[in-house]
């Protein structure tokens, strides 16, 4: 069985505030008359579901095109967490053994994808610093930012970037049981970038 946990990406999906939203331009039109339909698009490389580089928060970070794949493909473990809104995960709320060096945190705090809350929850440092030490090096989470809205240190990004655990933020976690499965999430090679969308699928593992 195959979960998409990526939303779906129209001129209506919320970006960041200040950020830059999704625009397709049409240069041709089969509906129009036009030979072919030929389209491009404007955006934010940090839109829906999408791959932090180091780089993003990192002077001498890699950028995406660096990233090794290996990070977006394998097992996973999908975690269901109880946090307030606007708070952090924190290392209690993640009992029992992992099972693999990749974890995906759903927190409900961002049920919308259209609509940007401000008060979705993000992760404590002391929890990055303790999935470094169980053998994390991917983790995920169902909200824009792995650090919350007024964070204006982003001490999350920073203990991932010291830990080099990479980042994919925006997934749609909301409908997927707690469990191990098989996560793709690649981002695209673009040179220099801060980041990437991906089109994150799990599949549950035989």
């Amino acid at each position: 069985m195959i979960y998409d946990i990526s939303p779906s990406l129209g001129p209506d999906v919320a970006v960041w505030p200040g950020d830059t939203p999704l625009a397709r331009r049409l240069a041709c039109d089969l509906a129009r008359g036009d030979r072919t339909t030929l389209s491009s698009l404007n955006a934010t490389s940090h839109l829906g579901a999408h791959a932090d580089a180091p780089s993003h928060f990192d002077l001498h970070g890699r950028p995406i095109d660096e990233q090794p794949l290996h990070l977006y493909l394998g097992t996973c473990r999908v975690i269901h967490v109880s946090v307030p809104a606007g708070g952090r995960v924190m290392p209690e709320m993640l009992e029992g053994a992992l099972g693999a060096a990749r974890v995906l945190l759903a927190t409900g705090t961002y049920p919308d994808s259209t609509r940007f809350n401000r008060d979705f929850a993000g992760l404590s440092p002391d929890l990055v610093d303790d999935l470094h030490r169980r053998g994390v090096r991917l983790i995920g989470i169902d909200t824009p930012s792995v650090d919350p809205f007024d964070d204006d240190e982003h001490v999350a990004h920073h203990r991932c970037a010291a830990h080099d655990i990479a980042i994919l933020e925006g997934l749609c976690l909301q409908d997927v049981p707690e469990g191990n499965y098989e996560l793709i999430a690649l981002p695209l090679k673009l040179v220099g970038f801060d980041a990437s969308p991906v089109r994150a699928v799990l599949r549950t593992l035989i």
